[in-house]
């Protein structure tokens, strides 16, 4: 089916234009034409959008949204759940993340994304596993007790082939950098985080293949003037890329900016961190492992203290990174859509409004919040479903 769309401003993932159309078949984008250039179209063919059309979020870490969090149901309707509360902010792409679990837990969550993927489920694009070989110093909120070394029934988990993209976070004083080899060439995007990594174990661990850092500063060895850390790795790394939490609680805006300013451009990337409250009522809280989650307006804290997640959606941390950041608001939306697609190496096919590339497309208002989501060309959500 063939979909003509003209919209009034459109940001390409490069640059701003004005009075665009877009021409959209099978799911892909193909034609992007000045509308002075497209006389010869049926009006009646045309659907005119007013606002700022962008390209679709990229969210490489999602816990949960809609009321749903993976780990508690690691099923295909739970993903399914996440994924439309989060289409409401303009996430058309996204890793289902399951924190520090039993194997048994991972396997199903394993499974929930194989079946998401085998049947094309909207905006799933592989999985996150986050943990569970972390650092005990530096758990923040993930369960102690399932915090372990690496074991065959782990590493069988992460080398299926069914999974979609893969991304495993973990800490690498806890894991060998033959072990992050193996899992680099068995398509794991390794990523680097919960830690209390020295400097030089955090290098070996990139020269062996990874190639990310897991919401940068949050969970990781601090930069010292004698002590780098994981922090000073990540940020004289040039190669690698980071996530970054943009809610105000996280990271301070100061530190944000000294990471984007020392980082090169495109590796500096936003993430949710998501957990169930996204899209539900402000006053939502949660059990996490048996551990009540309070939200506190756009704050989420353990009852033991930890922060625990958050309430942030992509279009918020758009919009955070520019009121907070002082960042142009072009390239805070390509820290939400092509810089996570390029490190997923996806930046083919996701991040930006070109022939060729799917049609994840996320139409702004006047005031830059989402008022439609499609996905591969199929409009998921209209601001009118809020109301």
């Amino acid at each position: 089916m063939k979909q003509t769309l003209i919209v009034e401003r459109l940001f390409d993932g490069e640059q701003f234009h004005s009075n665009r159309v877009i021409t959209i078949e099978a799911g892909k984008i193909t034609h992007v034409q000045r509308a002075e250039d497209c006389q010869t179209i049926d009006s009646s063919e045309l659907e005119y959008l007013s606002g700022t059309l962008v390209p679709g979020f990229v969210d490489i870490q999602v816990n949960g949204g809609g009321g749903a969090l993976f780990n508690a149901e690691p099923n295909l309707e739970c993903i399914q759940t996440i994924g439309c509360a989060h289409a409401r902010f303009g996430t058309s792409g996204f890793l289902p993340t399951l924190i520090t679990d039993d194997v048994s837990v991972m396997a199903k969550a394993a499974d929930a994304v194989a079946l998401a993927i085998s049947q094309k489920t909207a905006g799933v694009l592989g999985i996150h596993f986050e943990g569970p070989h972390l650092s005990v110093p530096k758990k923040g909120v993930h369960p102690q007790q399932f915090i372990r070394h690496i074991s065959d029934e782990e590493l069988t988990i992460f080398r299926r082939q069914d999974l979609g993209i893969k991304v495993v976070t973990l800490a690498p004083e806890n894991v060998s950098s033959q072990v992050i080899k193996s899992l680099v060439n068995a398509g794991v995007r390794v990523c680097l985080g919960h830690s209390n990594a020295d400097y030089e174990t955090v290098i070996k661990a990139i020269e062996a293949g990874a190639t990310g850092f897991t919401h940068l500063f949050n969970a990781m060895s601090g930069l010292g003037s004698r002590t780098p850390g994981m922090v000073g790795a990540a940020l004289e790394s040039q190669e690698t890329w980071c996530g970054l939490i943009v809610d105000g609680h996280h990271v301070h805006p100061a530190t944000a900016k000294i990471a984007i300013k020392a980082k090169p451009r495109g590796k500096v990337l936003l993430v949710t961190d998501a957990m169930p409250p996204v899209g539900m009522a402000d006053d939502a809280s949660f059990e996490l492992f048996g551990t009540k989650v309070i939200r506190q307006g756009d704050r989420l804290n353990a009852t033991t203290g930890e922060l625990a997640g958050c309430v942030l959606d992509m279009v918020g941390a758009v919009n955070n990174s520019v009121a907070m950041l002082g960042l142009p608001h072009s390239e805070a939306l390509r820290m939400a859509a092509l810089y996570p697609a390029q490190y997923l190496g996806l930046g083919e096919h996701l991040g930006l409004v070109k022939a060729g590339y799917q049609a994840d497309l996320v139409l702004l208002n006047e005031a830059n919040q989402v008022s439609r989501t499609y996905i591969a060309g199929k409009l998921v959500f209209t601001q009118e479903q809020k109301r």
